[in-house]
């Protein structure tokens, strides 16, 4: 504990369909938060996963109260990962950009002041109250101990994110920017993708590379919330894919069968 309170504090922040959500999107923050770790300068105090409205209008795509609550249900056995569902209730489709300043206008609002500096505040964990939180849950939970600097934001993705930044006019090169050079990214490796090409081709992330954490993941895990609803559509298993409880929830609600 000692030896973490010199280090920067970060929170990790996902954003996505989660439709539904997967044991990889969950495998994603445990294998970040390991790295960050191992690199002897952070300490991952939090982690945020904030599901996209149904403005996104993606095929498929169940709606936003259901995609939420199969991610509170998937979080009910994690101690540091919370849902944010701001993004879901916006009556747009929201920019990625605009969810990480959401979040930290929320954190600098309750500090008053404060900038996102490495100036100590008083009582660090105070910022653990504005993470998302359920009510009547996170009271009295073993917390990492207090941090002794203000939390640092990062978006955390899987490989396939960063293919995308490539996809003309589908991110504005200014939110490209913003999001790597103010906030950092942490990018968990894929099967089948080249995370170093994917940087070496594109002028924004070799320039701000310094501030992408790139993750292997030791376990290659290519869990496709895509496969999911195909299996789920054709009635096949997809027990140990997804939390239990989630699968619970789908048969309930009758979610992503062919006749929902």
């Amino acid at each position: 504990p000692d030896k973490m309170k010199s280090r920067i504090p970060v929170v990790l922040l996902a954003c996505g369909s989660f439709n539904p959500i997967t044991n990889m999107h969950l495998r994603l923050f445990e294998v970040a938060r390991d790295h960050l770790h191992q690199t002897g300068t952070y300490q991952v105090i939090g982690g945020i996963i904030s599901p996209v409205s149904d403005n996104y209008r993606k095929k498929d795509l169940a709606a936003a109260h259901h995609r939420v609550a199969m991610v509170r249900l998937a979080l009910q056995t994690s101690d540091w990962i919370r849902v944010d569902p701001w993004e879901s209730e916006q009556a747009q489709w929201t920019e990625t950009v605009k969810v990480l300043r959401f979040r930290i206008e929320l954190w600098a609002s309750a500090f008053c002041s404060f900038t996102f500096t490495k100036a100590s505040l008083d009582d660090p964990t105070e910022l653990l109250r504005y993470l998302p939180q359920e009510e009547g849950r996170g009271q009295g939970r073993a917390v990492s101990p207090a941090p002794a600097a203000v939390p640092e934001l990062k978006l955390l993705c899987g490989a396939d994110i960063l293919k995308t930044f490539q996809t003309p006019n589908l991110w504005k090169d200014e939110h490209i920017q913003e999001i790597v050079e103010k906030f950092g990214l942490v990018c968990v490796g894929r099967a089948g993708h080249d995370v170093k090409r994917y940087i070496s081709d594109s002028p924004i992330l070799q320039r701000c590379q310094h501030n992408i954490l790139l993750v292997r993941e030791p376990v290659q895990n290519d869990i496709s919330a895509t496969y999911i609803r195909r299996a789920l559509a054709h009635g096949q298993s997809v027990k140990y894919l997804l939390p239990d409880a989630v699968i619970a929830y789908i048969k309930d609600h009758n979610l992503y069968s062919t006749g929902s």
